[in-house]
This record gives structure tokens, sequence and C-alpha cells, in this order.
């Protein structure tokens, strides 16, 4: 009798978060719900984007983790927002009155386990993922 051996097959995930579902957390619930779904080795494409230093904290509280967690490598985080710089004034105006009424959903930031993501490339007209 010829024994097979199971094939363990690891795919991709991308989770589609909106910004909803974090709005009402307060800064520190929502850097733990993202790193919990980090830490799942799935990327996360967040409809908006985290304060500045929200950003900053994750980034800190995932150096903190490499190391202590096994196969822990970080994350890769990139921000995709329009670009208010290129417009005319009138524009300029609508782009501000719609941040005050929206907020930070006027993005998409994604977030990925350094282990899958292994860079993030942006420039003005695209973004370029490398996975491992």
């Amino acid at each position: 009798m010829v024994k097979k051996r199971a094939k363990s097959i690891r795919g991709l995930t991308l989770q589609f978060m909106p910004y909803t579902e974090i709005a009402k957390l307060d800064s520190t619930e929502r850097i733990k719900k993202l790193l919990r779904i980090i830490l799942d080795n799935k990327v996360i494409i967040l409809q908006g984007r985290l304060k500045t230093e929200e950003e900053t904290r994750l980034i800190e509280d995932t150096m903190i983790m490499i190391g202590n967690i096994k196969g822990f490598k970080g994350v890769e985080l990139a921000v995709i927002a329009q670009d208010s710089e290129n417009i005319n004034l009138f524009q300029r105006f609508k782009f501000g009155l719609a941040k005050v009424l929206v907020g930070q959903q006027d993005a998409i930031t994604i977030i990925g386990p350094a282990s899958i993501v292994k860079e993030m490339r942006k420039d003005p007209k695209k973004l370029e993922i490398m996975m491992r």
C-alpha cells in the first residue's frame, strides 16, 4: 500500500475591510484587530486610512514582534490616496470639503505580512505589490 503525503497548499488571502468596521474602535483596538488578521497571514485591503500615529504604532508594534513570533518578519504598508496637488482651486475646494465629510475614507490602505508581501512600490499612477 502506497501512502500519499498530504500537500500543504498555501494560498494568498486578501481581506477587504470597510472603514466602518474599525471606525468606532479606539486606536489600540484598531491596531490589535489589524495585527490579528496580519498574524493570520492575510493581506488587508482597508477602505480608508489609519491616522499617522496609528500607522507609526502599527509598525512599532510589529518591529517588537519580530523575533518573538516564529516566522513573523514584519509588515508592509502602503496608502493609495487621491493626489490633490495637481488640481485647480475649485477642485481642491471640493476635495477638501469631501475629506471633511467622509474623513479618512477617501483612500485605500494595503497592509500585509512581510513573509508574503515582499515589496510595495508606489508611484503617482500605480501601486505594485511583489509577493513571495
